[in-house]
């Protein structure tokens, strides 16, 4: 039987959940603005509206559940918008790529969370279920779009997914 996590373990979850879906909003637009008006920019959006839903989920979890944001939110701001900008500027693949190595890391965690929570926390875990399968979908769907034709698509990949390890770690603390 799995122990119920401590108040301070489920503020870092979601805290960490509220940051990463805020980072992922901020990546998309990022993408929109370079490649919004071409042949992938109804996918970029679409994928943004569901990152969009996900914030709205984890801003009311926080304020019911009375946890601060993170603090670095500000540094999130520039730095997703940058992350999405700049793979986007290397060409598609590139930003699939992006997406690709994000909600890998992403399924990951809320996989991690998922486990934490055990039967405790039905609702949370629920809905923390749920949102892993849409950023599953969107990590499939950047695959079968090019993701792993990208050029220098491992290390695109690979330095996105260790900077996304690294947000997460710091964003359950700040």
């Amino acid at each position: 039987m799995t122990s119920a996590p401590n108040d301070a373990v489920l503020a870092a979850m979601v805290r960490v959940d509220h940051a990463g879906e805020f980072g992922a909003v901020r990546i998309y637009d990022g993408q929109l603005a370079i490649l919004g008006r071409t042949a992938v920019g109804d996918d970029l959006r679409a994928m943004r509206d569901q990152e969009c839903e996900h914030l709205a989920t984890f801003a009311d979890i926080l304020a019911r559940r009375r946890v601060r944001p993170t603090a670095l939110l500000p540094l999130w701001h520039f730095a997703g918008f940058a992350l999405g900008a700049a793979t986007a500027l290397m060409g598609k693949e590139a930003a699939m790529a992006c997406t690709q190595a994000v909600e890998d890391s992403v399924v990951a965690h809320y996989g991690n969370q998922i486990a934490a929570l055990g039967e405790t926390e039905p609702d949370l875990r629920t809905t923390i279920i749920r949102i892993q399968g849409e950023e599953q979908a969107h990590g499939d769907h950047a695959v079968a779009a090019g993701a792993k034709r990208a050029p220098a698509y491992a290390l695109v990949y690979h330095s996105i997914r260790l900077g996304c390890r690294t947000a997460i770690a710091i964003s359950q603390k700040f």
